[in-house]
């Protein structure tokens, strides 16, 4: 009896995936027989929660995968470093410290905390960093100084952006780059009503405008374009006349940033200081000797969140300086070496050691923006089920948005790109593992892919 209703289950079950198979199969092909998709390219790859086949639409083409991209970064980087793992900034001194004078220069240095001076953490704002700063100098009786204050970032190389990223992404603020030293997510905020810039976040240190706006529409259709380093940041596009929109942007050089509002904190604050603010990779410019912040004379050290708590919001909100972080991170604690080829490389061997074929995902970055990144949906779909066995996993699934059509999954948009990769529990209790990308598609995207993924509903 036992054995007749193993049986039995089995080919309902049998029954069930290939209906949804059929059903999966009528919406993708109408998908694909459309005028707007006649030039598209589509990976398509679901599977149960076993990790069973249930359809596949060209499961192994590699892809752009624009932001699904995250879900191979943000995995290895839990099981890599640690759920609990926490980024470092600190406060050193170098010479000595006599009647309230330090007779020597003040450092500030980290090894790539991407949370610093973040708004999305309540208890790790600029103000929470400033104070904190202030507390130690007054608890170490520093009272003046007489030296320099150095913005230690040189704990990662000297290059801030992936190979292959847009020109027209990096002065926008998901293009911001990756530093030792971040401030403020490398991001700031312009209101601008019409043409003209009314007020910025924060005081935006060296940076010359060229503002080539245009009125006109109803939506931002502004681009903003600037570069490491750069002191000239361009503005062009259009924005809607009769009102105030909020831009925003990557800032082009968050040490000298953060060093120049910390500087401002000291004399704010009472602290006798008038010397220069310095950051290594300036000096790396000028072919001058780094200033490395002595490994004594702490006095603060500065935990950023835990890991956990920053991969929530690089999946939840698809933030690429996370990514591009975690990358170089990886880089530098398994290689040795900071750079996005090293910590792309680890990357990739670290998912050929799962498994998954190494011809199927062709990274060239964390995030996805680089539309270098070839990957197949079957490549998503077996990190997924991966990540679903892993002591980890309730930290991962937890950064995974809700979509507009009620099913979790983390979703990636570029221009012709669009892909989801996620997880859903049907109505009736089955649990299925999916991902879909479609490249070079006319039509938005977003509507169609979800339409076919809601036969799983």
């Amino acid at each position: 009896m036992k054995k007749a209703f193993a049986v039995l289950t089995l080919s309902s079950q049998l029954i069930f995936a290939q209906n949804t198979a059929s059903k999966l199969e009528a919406a993708t092909k109408s998908l694909m027989n459309s005028s707007t998709a006649v030039a598209s390219n589509l990976s398509f790859y679901v599977t149960d929660e076993s990790g069973n086949l249930i359809y596949e639409y060209q499961g192994n083409k590699g892809l752009s995968t624009a932001s699904t991209q995250k879900i191979f970064t943000a995995a290895a980087a839990l099981e890599t470093l640690g759920k609990d793992y926490t980024y470092t900034t600190t406060s050193s001194y170098s010479g000595s410290v006599s009647d309230g004078v330090l007779n020597g220069n003040l450092f500030i240095s980290s090894n790539g905390d991407p949370t610093l001076g973040s708004w999305r953490y309540e208890a790790y704002k600029p103000e929470s960093f400033k104070q904190k700063l202030l507390d130690a100098l007054k608890k170490s009786g520093i009272k003046k100084i007489s030296g320099d204050l150095v913005i230690d970032d040189s704990y990662f190389d000297f290059q801030t952006i992936p190979g292959g990223w847009p020109w027209d992404d990096l002065g926008n603020y998901y293009g911001a780059g990756v530093w030792s030293v971040n401030w403020r997510e490398n991001q700031f905020d312009i209101n601008i009503n019409g043409k003209e810039f009314k007020s910025f976040s924060y005081p935006l240190e060296g940076v010359q405008w060229v503002n080539e706006l245009k009125t006109g529409g109803s939506s931002d259709q502004s681009l903003i374009f600037t570069a490491p380093h750069s002191r000239v940041a361009l503005i062009n596009g259009t924005l809607p006349s009769g009102k105030t929109v909020t831009v925003s942007g990557s800032t082009p050089n968050p040490p000298l940033q953060l060093g120049v509002e910390a500087g401002q904190w000291l004399k704010n604050a009472g602290i006798d200081f008038s010397g220069k603010i310095i950051t290594n990779s300036q000096l790396q410019i000028e072919g001058k000797k780094i200033l490395e912040a002595p490994k004594n004379n702490i006095i603060l050290t500065y935990q950023s969140p835990t890991l956990d708590k920053i991969v929530y919001w690089f999946l939840r909100k698809s933030v690429n300086l996370y990514g591009e972080t975690l990358i170089k991170t990886l880089g530098k604690e398994k290689k040795g070496n900071s750079s996005f080829k090293s910590g792309v490389a680890y990357l990739k061997e670290f998912w050929k050691s799962k498994g998954i074929n190494g011809n199927m995902i062709n990274f060239a970055d964390g995030s996805g923006l680089s539309p270098q990144n070839y990957v197949s949906a079957k490549a998503e779909v077996q990190a997924l089920l991966y990540a679903k066995k892993q002591p980890w996993f309730s930290s991962y699934y937890e950064g995974f948005p809700v979509q507009d059509n009620g099913m979790k999954m983390k979703s990636g948009t570029m221009r012709d790109t669009k892909s989801y990769a996620g997880y859903h529990t049907s109505k009736d209790g089955k649990k299925y593992v999916f991902s879909i990308i479609i490249n070079n598609y006319q039509g938005s995207g977003s509507s169609e892919l979800q339409k076919i993924l809601n036969t799983l509903k």
